[in-house]
């Protein structure tokens, strides 16, 4: 596949190998979720203690983070297509370790194992995506995206404890390997990506450090999840104070409600991208819709609100959640050069889990200091503060160099000719 086959697309239903990247998405994520429950589960009911079910998924996405800071320069070596293979082995085949048992040395080597492969996986996947497509189909790519990883999480969260109480968490183990190894198959299907070279240099070109044009995309994302990583640790709980009969049931509801307007909103948010060229400008719309449903949370906790209202919180959260995701994904994509298209996802995947896994660790210990409803307001100003940053960015930084061979960029180099008033002779 050539950059000019690329380039020449019209429609992203027609990218070669968008299919096949999608099915290893949608596998690997769901292979991921519908163990994120059930393992912690198993823990508990093997008679360990809770901590070591949270360390369990500590492990994992520690591991999964670190991992990501080492896949661009992994997919540059060997390419897409190994370390997508290779990854979703990671991922799926040692799932039957936890069949060993649930002590300490196996659980743990089994998740960080699974972390590097699921690291891999998320930063190689979201890459490729990019690499598929021209820059102007670069919103609905990641908006399909974004609709693929919802769909998995929504069938496959629920659905792995429901499948430990009819067949058992062997079986559940057994099935969430046979689910990564579709990953593996998939990745067969995928074309070669061709290395892109470095844009040519020019007297005018400018050096600028990639965590200039980073940062903040990054730390808006980073700021607006570690409001998820509160929401889905302590929702349930939080929900059974309000309604001790039914709260549990109904924080399943509004999570689902939550994950359903994340992945609609993303995919918006990729459509006003292609319609306007350029992404970004819904970002604040989104950022404000964020805070605005975490306050809501705070309020009906405090106030005792009926639990129903929470749903109006979820969504105004998920909307805002899902809109954030695909515009920072975007803005990485579009302000980086096209050949540290890895280098932004793996920004975007290091920025989104770091901002999870930091969240579900600081509101957890604010939890045993203070009640639920400050909790959830300071998640709240946590995404106000970044939504003040990305103010003071549109402020200072409206021009920028996002591509050496931008034609918009290019014209702005251009200095004026100047003219001089003629003078008798």
């Amino acid at each position: 596949m050539t950059r000019g086959e690329v380039e020449s697309l019209t429609n992203v239903w027609r990218a070669r190998g968008l299919v096949p990247v999608l099915i290893a998405v949608a596998s690997a994520f769901a292979a991921w979720a519908l163990l994120l429950p059930v393992v912690p589960t198993a823990v508990i009911d093997a008679d360990q203690p809770a901590s070591l079910a949270g360390l369990s998924t500590g492990v994992f996405m520690l591991a999964t983070v670190i991992t990501q800071v080492f896949v661009p320069k992994a997919l540059k070596t060997v390419g897409y297509r190994w370390v997508i293979a290779v990854s979703s082995l990671l991922l799926g085949i040692p799932a039957l370790g936890y069949m060993i048992g649930m002590e300490p040395a196996p659980l743990l080597t089994v998740s960080a194992i699974r972390g590097v492969g699921f690291g891999a996986l998320s930063v190689a996947e979201a890459a490729i995506v990019a690499e598929l497509v021209p820059l102007r189909l670069l919103g609905s790519a990641t908006g399909i995206f974004g609709v693929v990883v919802g769909l998995a999480q929504m069938v496959a969260l629920p659905s792995g404890l429901a499948l430990v109480d009819v067949v058992g968490y062997n079986a559940v183990y057994i099935i969430a390997t046979a689910i990564g190894a579709v990953s593996l198959a998939a990745c067969f299907a995928i074309p070669t990506i061709p290395t892109p070279e470095p844009d040519a240099e020019t007297t005018q070109s400018v050096r600028v450090p990639m965590w200039h044009l980073a940062l903040v995309p990054a730390l808006a994302l980073m700021f607006v999840t570690t409001a998820y990583g509160a929401i889905t640790n302590f929702l349930p709980v939080s929900m059974r104070e309000l309604d001790p009969v039914s709260g549990a049931a109904l924080a399943g509801v509004m999570l689902g409600a939550l994950n359903f307007a994340a992945m609609i909103s993303r995919y918006v948010a990729g459509r006003i991208m292609d319609r306007r060229g350029y992404p970004g400008t819904v970002l604040i719309p989104f950022q404000i819709t964020a805070a605005i449903g975490v306050a809501l949370m705070a309020v009906i906790l405090f106030m005792q609100l009926p639990a129903w209202t929470m749903l109006i919180a979820a969504l105004f959260y998920g909307a805002g959640f899902g809109g954030v995701q695909n515009e920072a994904l975007t803005l990485l994509f579009y302000r980086l050069p096209r050949h540290k298209t890895s280098e932004a996802s793996a920004v975007w995947n290091i920025g989104f889990d770091g901002g999870t896994g930091l969240g579900s660790a600081v509101y957890g210990m604010l939890v045993t200091q203070m009640a639920f409803a400050p909790v959830f307001g300071i998640a709240s100003g946590v995404i106000a503060i970044g939504l003040a940053i990305t103010l003071l960015d549109r402020q200072l930084g409206r021009h920028r160099v996002v591509e050496v061979n931008n034609l918009s960029a290019r014209l702005k180099a251009v200095q004026a000719p100047r003219h001089y008033p003629r003078r008798g002779r």
